[in-house]
Formats: C-alpha cells, structure tokens, sequence
C-alpha cells in the first residue's frame, strides 16, 4: 500500500519560511506526479503546486507562484515544498499527493494522499 507522509510544518511568523517534505514508499516513485494541497479550517481543500515524474515541470497556484517552490528527489523518494514568504492566509492543513496523471491539478487525479502536516503563520 502505497505511504506518503509530510513533515516540516509548524508555527512561523509572516514573512517567514519553511520547508516541508514528503516522504513516500511503497510506490515507483518516478512514475508519479507529486503535488501538494491545502485546506484551511472551513475551507476546501486547494491546489498549491505540482512537479512532474522527473521534476523538470513545475505548475502553482496563483497563490503560490514566486513564493513556493516544489522539487522532488527521485533517488530519495521525496517531493518538498519550500515556502517562502509566509501570509496568515497561508494557514492550513498542507497535503502532499501522488498521480499518474502529468501535470496534475485536481483532488480527483491524486489517488494516494498523506495524511497532512499543520501550517500556522501568525501575523
């Protein structure tokens, strides 16, 4: 069965930066898109970003364009998201998912989910 869990989350003040990572096993993991999600409290959860199978294309968010950026590690089997510039809108539970799809920007691509990391950016 396939596993993806994140670190790095925590509490940050605005401005600030952090750096998630998702590990993931019991997949090839250069066959999967790797993308990242979130979902604030009382709000859907969103797309942030995608890298593809080899990480030479990458797609965000409004949201996050020029302040996130995704990278993968394919002999590490792992996808991080570092997060630069940090707004108290930037607050949620932070997701990181696999598909087979390329360039992958719905929930309903990503079959396998980790179980999230808490983001809080304090103001």
């Amino acid at each position: 069965q396939v596993q993806l869990v994140e670190s790095g989350g925590g509490l940050v003040q605005s401005g600030g930066s952090l750096r998630l990572s998702c590990a993931a096993s019991r997949l090839t993991f250069s066959d999967y898109t790797m993308g990242w999600f979130r979902q604030a409290p009382g709000k859907e959860r969103e797309f942030v970003a995608t890298v593809s199978w080899r990480g030479g294309v990458t797609f965000y968010a409004n949201s996050a364009t020029g302040r996130f950026t995704i990278s993968r590690d394919n002999a590490k089997n792992t996808a991080d998201l570092q997060m630069n510039s940090l707004k108290p809108e930037d607050t949620a539970v932070y997701y990181c998912a696999a598909s087979r799809k390329y360039r992958a920007v719905s929930e309903s691509e990503y079959p396998y989910w980790g179980p999230g990391t808490q983001v809080t950016v304090s103001s």
